[in-house]
């Protein structure tokens, strides 16, 4: 048995890390920004400062509502809508990932929301692509894509198909995002049908500004793998006489079938989704031996990375380092790149590393 490993920032930024849920939208730089919109003539900023318009944006999202968080998309998409643009803020997306440990990210856009000045669909996909190819060239980590769709527009078929045809390419999956309420899933069964009947993979934002319903149709109708966020399952648990949890019909299923759960703590606060830190269920789902995974949703507009994401875990819930493997294995286990390289990346990256981390602290 080792002794317990109190995490430091510095442990954790040394520890191979897995991210399932990233949107390229959401984590572009802030010095970056400023530079696209001046090449464009975007003058929507609040700030040319970066620093400055960093903070803004943090801000402007933490306003307890996923739709006025979904407002602050506004200045990142402005910028990608050209080749060059989208390359080289997915480039940068791989760099930063890299340099604060991640090995193995699956990270999210909707093409759709990057055609207004002309490109196709098919065009951003490969951008995104390409870019990824360069951020990651020689930095240790493997880049992955998920094609998202809007929940609130009528293009998800169209965007199911395009994530099939780009499956040899390095796209993984397929998701829906947007506005939740009012908006559920069973409103894409076309395009959810069509990615199984082609033996793909589907995870979806569920769970998040809204409840059980959205989860419930998430995996049941649509056929979720995965949930992007997934918080209120809670809404399923309760407390017995004896203190002990007790869970509903649906939060037994997501445990029994081990369905990962894709959340993110700052992106929850920030969103409503969880009143604090404090109160987040991630706490009692990891207790509880749900599928836990741990994500940042938005780099720039909650101001995180996922190594700061575990520090705050760390502080909050007191996690050591065999939570934070524990947690990493879930992410790893539940990614949707091919069997084989799930293995080598557990066995030939991840354990090894966990285990020196252990010897050398």
């Amino acid at each position: 048995m080792y002794a317990q490993v109190v995490l430091t920032l510095d442990t954790i930024r040394r520890a191979p890390k897995v991210l399932l849920h990233d949107h390229l939208d959401g984590g572009v730089r802030p010095a970056t920004l400023v530079e696209l919109a001046g090449e464009i003539g975007y003058r929507g900023l609040p700030s040319r400062d970066p620093a400055e318009l960093a903070a803004f944006i943090q801000e402007g999202a933490d306003r307890k509502s996923l739709e006025l968080y979904l407002e602050t998309f506004d200045h990142t998409l402005a910028v990608m809508q050209t080749r060059d643009a989208i390359v080289r803020i997915a480039s940068e997306c791989a760099e930063d990932l890299a340099a604060d440990g991640v090995v193995y990210a699956e990270v999210r856009h909707a093409p759709e929301l990057s055609t207004a000045r002309g490109l196709s669909l098919d065009e951003v996909v490969e951008a995104i692509l390409e870019g990824f190819r360069q951020g990651s060239a020689g930095r240790g980590i493997t880049m992955r894509f998920i094609a998202t769709a809007m929940r609130t527009a009528a293009r998800s078929l169209e965007i199911a198909e395009l994530a099939v045809r780009h499956r040899d390419d390095g796209v993984v999956g397929f998701d829906i995002a947007g506005a939740e309420a009012g908006f559920p899933p069973t409103r894409h069964l076309d395009a959810f049908q069509y990615i199984q009947r082609e033996n793909f993979h589907i995870t979806i934002h569920a769970g998040e500004s809204f409840g059980l319903p959205s989860i419930w149709e998430a995996l049941q109708w649509c056929g979720a793998e995965r949930l992007g966020h997934g918080v209120r399952i809670v809404d399923d648990i309760s407390t017995g006489m004896d203190g002990e949890a007790m869970l509903g019909r649906l939060a037994a299923y997501v445990r029994d079938r081990r369905v990962p759960l894709e959340m993110c703590p700052s992106s929850n606060v920030d969103t409503g989704a969880t009143r604090c830190i404090e109160e987040h269920p991630i706490e009692l789902l990891r207790r509880l031996r749900f599928r836990v995974t741990v994500n940042t949703d938005n780099r720039l507009m909650s101001g995180v990375s996922l190594s700061s994401e575990f520090a705050l875990l760390a502080e909050t819930f007191g996690i050591d380092l065999d939570d934070m493997e524990w947690l990493t294995l879930n992410a790893m286990k539940s990614a949707f790149c091919h069997f084989d390289e799930r293995l080598a990346l557990i066995g030939g990256v991840i354990k090894p590393a966990y285990a020196h981390l252990r010897y050398a602290l």
